[in-house]
């Protein structure tokens, strides 16, 4: 199935009334996310399931609810999954997730790279989740050192690190690590911070206007669903602007660039789609443990900007 062909039957059809009237109930996965269709992660879990044999119309259907950068649309959206009595949400991230739990105790939801499940208060324990939230992390904070340490090792040079950051990507517990990690990181490395935020799309260029009149010597970005969506713009930003970034996930590496340390953030999407089968055929979400990486990501190779 063309990915258009699924866009036009997925999001823009709901079903109020259609499982009530089949004799066999089709399970409903309900997807919730703070970006757009233009997120490839967005497709992922519907064609890994595919890959085990769920049909779109057949054997399942999804709702998906996409809040477009917004993220205080996103607990109203997760109100309209519940209305809806999905079987399962899938929440990309730690905003969706959060406004998942919000919104019901009872429907299993399955979270996407969060951030810190057990410090956002989305769980207490990783290894048996006692409430309805399993899902998998993708190791916000702890990242973060190792990114600065690889930008100082590429650019031996420099003493001032901006960091384009969205303050608001995570709940304020991570946020707060993040930018902790990230200034003893740097008083290691004698590298001074200057921090430039951005939430949505619309102020990618202002972000990056204020960044290049302060003379940058390099960037850091500090993950965010929002940036990961946006990447294609980010990579062009930095790209004109002359000034070499680390980024967070391989996709920016793809899009010319500079250099990436970070989890393989669809490759967490696939590991999802597996505990949603699991949760279809009946599974607790207490069954199914917080996946976390268990390695240290691989390093890219820097490749030139465009």
């Amino acid at each position: 199935m063309r990915r258009r062909e699924f866009i036009a039957g997925a999001v823009g059809t709901m079903w109020p009334g259609v499982l009530g009237a089949q004799s066999r109930r089709i399970p409903v996965i309900g997807y919730l996310t703070n970006t757009s269709t233009a997120d490839v992660r967005v497709w992922i879990i519907p064609e890994a399931l595919r890959a085990r044999g769920y049909v779109e119309g057949q054997n399942i259907r999804y709702e998906f609810r996409l809040s477009e950068g917004r993220t205080e649309r996103l607990p109203d959206l997760a109100k309209e999954l519940v209305a809806l009595e999905v079987d399962v949400i899938v929440a990309a991230a730690t905003p969706a997730t959060k406004a998942a739990q919000q919104a019901t105790t009872t429907i299993p939801v399955v979270g996407i790279a969060m951030a810190d499940p057990v410090r956002d208060g989305l769980l207490r324990n990783y290894a048996a989740p006692e409430a309805n939230i399993t899902g998998n992390t993708f190791l916000g904070p702890e990242l973060v050192p190792k990114r600065l340490g690889y930008l100082k090792e590429l650019l031996p040079t420099i003493s001032r690190v901006h960091v384009l950051w969205h303050p608001d990507a995570y709940a304020r517990q991570t946020m707060d690590d993040m930018v902790w990690a990230a200034e003893q990181a740097a008083a290691t490395l004698n590298l001074r911070l200057q921090f430039v935020a951005a939430s949505r799309p619309s102020e990618f260029e202002r972000a990056f206007g204020v960044i290049a009149n302060e003379r940058p010597e390099a960037v850091l970005e500090f993950p965010s669903q929002v940036f990961y969506a946006g990447r294609q713009d980010l990579v062009r930003l930095a790209a004109f602007h002359h000034i070499p970034t680390i980024w967070n996930a391989r996709e920016f590496v793809e899009l010319g660039g500079l250099i990436m340390y970070g989890t393989s953030l669809p490759d967490l999407s696939r590991q999802a789609a597996i505990y949603v089968d699991r949760l279809i055929k009946g599974a607790r979400t207490s069954e199914l443990p917080v996946e976390q990486p268990s390695r240290s990501p691989p390093r890219s190779s820097p490749a030139p900007t465009r």
